[in-house]
């Protein structure tokens, strides 16, 4: 991030990176089924909501196994299996976040636009950030777990004493995961964390993405 501001820029998971033994994208995931299968799911989270535009090869918003060739379609059949179905619903909602929230796009070039807020949980491999809209009207927070490792009590500092609206959850089961009920609205208290005064617990699953809205 440090020279993200100074010109426009795109992150492209083209057909290049599916193609001579590079894997498709979701066998270049770490562990094996379920474990695949959510760790793309945050890896997905942290590029849409990451700066800048995105590129994603086709087929593998479903999760495609193989490698991409010009010789043959689209792997279209993997879709009669649920967890590929569960991953092009993630996709697309992902999508669907990004086309609704001015906070996702309209200042991709502008430190404004992206506040870490915490980007050296290393041990953990958690990362936090907000995406401001103009005018900080409309905020999106994410919040990724990048390990297998659940973390029951995760306190996540946030910049404002407001209340924070889950809208989506990569262990939501239409998502494939494990669809443990979770409230919908958190609050903000007066507890430093993460260098911000305020801040909130949440139920971080293991190789999980919570967004939130506020």
């Amino acid at each position: 991030m440090s020279y993200a501001y100074s010109e426009k820029y795109i992150l492209v998971l083209s057909h290049d990176e599916v193609v001579h033994l590079k894997c498709s994208m979701l066998n270049k995931m770490p562990g094996l089924g379920f474990d695949k299968f959510a760790n793309l799911k945050v890896g997905y989270a942290f590029m849409m909501g990451h700066a800048g535009k995105k590129l994603l090869f086709m087929g593998q918003e479903f999760a495609q196994l193989r490698e991409w060739s010009e010789e043959r379609e689209l792997d279209w059949f993997l879709l009669a299996e649920a967890e590929h179905r569960q991953m092009q619903s993630w996709v697309r909602d992902l999508l669907h976040l990004y086309r609704r929230n001015r906070a996702m796009y309209e200042m991709d070039d502008s430190w404004e636009g992206f506040e870490w807020i915490n980007a050296d949980d290393g041990n953990r491999s958690i990362f936090s950030f907000v995406r401001h809209s103009r005018g900080k009207k409309k905020n999106l927070l994410f919040v990724c777990n990048f390990t297998p490792m659940p973390r029951d009590d995760y306190r996540v500092g946030v910049p404002r004493k407001k209340q924070y609206k889950l809208i989506m959850n990569s262990d939501d089961e239409k998502y494939g995961g494990k669809g443990e009920a979770r409230p919908v609205i958190y609050k903000a208290v007066k507890q430093e964390c993460d260098g911000r005064p305020f801040s909130f617990a949440y139920k971080l699953p293991p190789y999980g993405v919570a967004i939130f809205e506020f």
